[in-house]
């Protein structure tokens, strides 16, 4: 299956900058610097800043204060600008989905069992538990559960994905999203959300990262950093007392702002806020929408995986896998007779066993023979068949109620082949011909393919698989051997679901669960990080915390490696900005004291210009690296499955080591610069 290509949108595009540096500016609103406490800090030391340069106009030294001001404004709008790009492109991408959304009619059925009884109705008037016949063409008005029928539904709007899926009544493919556009068939949809409150409403609403709240890792970090800068804030404001008694050198107030603003750690914290937004939207391009911030945070640190076995690590419906003669009889008897049986049984098994039995011996597809008279598949028969104009019969059913409809067939020949095909997880059904057993056919829940490698990935992550399933333990046990999960919960009820979650929580360990079922949604509700397929009913979607729109198990992979890739960027960008100011001290600290104490003039390394000089700089630099740092925050620091400490090794190695280095070269680039053309 294929994804419809879709115009990605570029890391720094032209559509998305524009309006950011318009939003720049328009987050001077101290309502909005006030979510920042360092550039709000900033943003207050800049005002004063301005002030004093108004006052002091025509004085010496005021070019350079009115410099120091500008530049300190820039660290603002730069901090602002960083933001704004990271929520305009959520922006860009909930206009995409925005651009799905219909304001058409509806068909509201008058009785839901008559579809031809219908009268046009408003989207926008319908309520939740309206009935609306959606047919062949029809755009899906609005979110709702399929109450009878069956189509193919063209989600790629919503999915990106440009093959149809199934949708019908029962089960767990019996939602529908509003947005998504029938290809054949009809549907009868039980409306299940209001206008403005529908799935893709709230995606829309979710992708918008100006309305994504702070995760609880941001929040400590941000009260880190405002502790930070009270911190610096004293030490700031008592230094001119120190200096002045050992030298009544009288330091400028412009220059003890600029000093402020060079110790706190503005880096971070100009580019926190753009790390969080960019982490919910790399889901999105993965095609997950997150419901908050703390789900994404916390994926990074899963060490448990629960998965639904039926629809999320196998395809849900039995399919016919091989036909298995008893001695005697050869493969294609078993398999024409199987055919025969199954050509008027329109279950998923029936049409897999013709599929199987067209494909391995080339038996005529329609292969509807004259005189015959079909014998359709009923629940109570458990067995369906076709009488042939001879008179032979042909059935094929479930074991034990092929052996009470021929007990004369001789079915302890085929008991050795239905005994083995249980013990492998599989499902038997014994296949018959003038009442004597040919054989059997494997039905099998098919594994999706490709899963077993992706949990083996997740397994070097150090995440343990573990699938959940109703089976009796011997299917559940080779169904997980095949699928390759580290462990199995068989017999699961939903309250098993919640106890086994609850054990691993209580141990400390941090638990995810995928589903697509009703009878998930409490375990996706208790879970750390809830998964819920699109795929799967409204109540499963409703309990988790992530939608994966491609209704794909494996995309943990992915939520995982962006939640680790959020929380390795912040530590990232953290180190070096701490390491950053650690250099900046290096500049500006000797340049406003060296005055008073003369034995500071061994830090001064760099070798810069003019005391005045080395402190516009500094200044300089400190704004412009919240440019520079501005594409790695929205892409992330890359992520590869590795160890703690090996990770702590290189964020100090990489980021610290080069947050050290880095203000060296760029503050004695400036220094020459300003030197040049004469600015300090």
């Amino acid at each position: 299956m294929s994804k419809h290509p879709r115009s990605e949108i570029g890391l720094l595009a032209p559509e998305i900058l524009r309006p950011a540096a318009h939003a720049a500016f328009a987050k001077l609103d101290p309502r909005s610097l006030a979510r920042n406490p360092v550039i709000f800090a900033t943003a207050l030391v800049a005002a004063v800043t301005s002030v004093l340069v108004a006052l002091q106009w025509g004085q010496a030294g005021s070019g350079l204060s009115l410099q120091i001001a500008l530049w300190l404004w820039a660290t603002v709008l730069f901090a602002n600008f960083a933001e704004a790009v990271a929520e305009g492109r959520g922006k860009a991408r909930a206009d995409a989905f925005r651009a799905t959304r219909t304001q058409a009619q509806a068909k509201a059925l008058l009785d839901p069992a008559r579809r031809d009884l219908f009268e046009w109705q408003d989207v926008d008037l319908l309520e939740v538990g309206d009935t609306l016949l959606v047919e062949a063409g029809d755009i899906v008005p609005t979110d709702g559960e399929v109450i009878d029928g069956l189509a193919s539904v063209d989600e790629s709007a919503i999915t990106g994905e440009s093959a149809p899926v199934i949708r019908e009544s029962g089960g767990d493919r019996s939602s529908v999203t509003g947005g998504t556009r029938l290809v054949s068939d009809w549907l009868v949809v039980r409306v299940t959300a209001r206008p403005g409150d529908t799935f893709l409403d709230r995606m829309i609403a979710l992708v918008e990262g100006a309305k994504r709240a702070k995760t609880p890792n941001e929040i400590a970090l941000n009260i880190l950093l405002a502790g930070l800068s009270l911190v610096f804030l004293l030490v700031v404001a008592t230094l001119p007392v120190f200096a002045g008694w050992s030298s009544g050198t009288e330091i400028p107030v412009v220059y003890l702002a600029a000093l402020f603003v060079t110790l706190i750690p503005t880096t971070i914290g100009g580019l926190l806020s753009a790390i969080g937004i960019a982490g919910m939207d790399r889901l999105v391009k993965a095609n997950v929408i997150a419901k908050s911030g703390r789900a994404v945070e916390a994926a990074g640190d899963i060490d448990v995986l629960l998965l639904d076995k039926t629809g999320t690590i196998t395809f849900g419906n039995r399919m016919a896998d091989e036909f298995v003669p008893v001695p005697g009889v050869s493969e294609r008897e078993v398999a024409e007779a199987a055919w025969l049986a199954s050509l008027a049984d329109d279950t998923p098994e029936g049409k897999s066993t013709v599929a199987l039995a067209v494909q391995q011996h080339g038996f005529a597809e329609e292969g509807r023979r004259q005189g015959a008279e079909f014998v359709a598949f009923t629940a109570q028969t458990r067995m369906s068949g076709v009488d042939l104009a001879d008179g032979t019969s042909v059935r094929k059913g479930a074991a034990d109620a092929m052996t009470r409809a021929f007990p004369q067939g001789d079915a302890t020949a085929a008991e050795p082949i239905v005994r083995r095909i249980a013990m492998g997880g599989g499902t038997p059904l014994l296949v018959s011909r003038g009442g004597r057993m040919l054989g059997a056919i494997h039905l099998k829940d098919i594994v999706k393919p490709g899963i077993r490698e992706r949990f083996a990935e997740l397994r070097r992550m150090g995440i343990r698989t573990v699938m959940i399933t109703g089976d009796n333990p011997l299917t559940a046990a080779a169904i997980a051997a095949e699928a390759g999960v580290d462990d199995f919960l068989a017999e699961a009820t939903p309250e098993r679901k919640l106890d086994y979650i609850r054990a691993e929580q209580a141990q400390g360990r941090l638990v995810a669960m995928c589903g697509d079922g009703s009878n998930d949604a409490p375990a996706l509700a208790q879970a750390d990080v809830g998964v819920a397929m699109n795929s799967g009913t409204p109540a499963a979607k409703e309990a988790g915390n992530l939608v994966d729109l491609d209704s794909d198990p494996t995309k943990l992979i992915e939520i995982v490696m962006v939640g680790k890739q959020m929380l390795i960027s912040r530590g990232a960008l953290t180190t070096f900005s701490i390491a950053n100011d650690v250099a900046k001290y290096f500049a500006i600290l000797p340049a406003l004291f060296v005055a008073a104490y003369p034995g500071l003039a061994v830090l001064d390394v760099m070798g810069l210009g003019t005391p005045q000089s080395a402190i516009l700089s500094a200044i300089i630099f400190n704004a412009l690296v919240i440019v520079a740092l501005i594409p790695l925050a929205l892409k992330g620091v890359s992520y590869r499955p590795s160890s703690a400490g090996a990770l702590l090794s290189r964020n100090l190695v990489v980021y610290g080591l080069g947050g050290l280095i880095a203000p060296f070269v760029g503050i004695k680039l400036i220094d020459i610069l300003v030197d040049l053309a004469h600015l300090a």
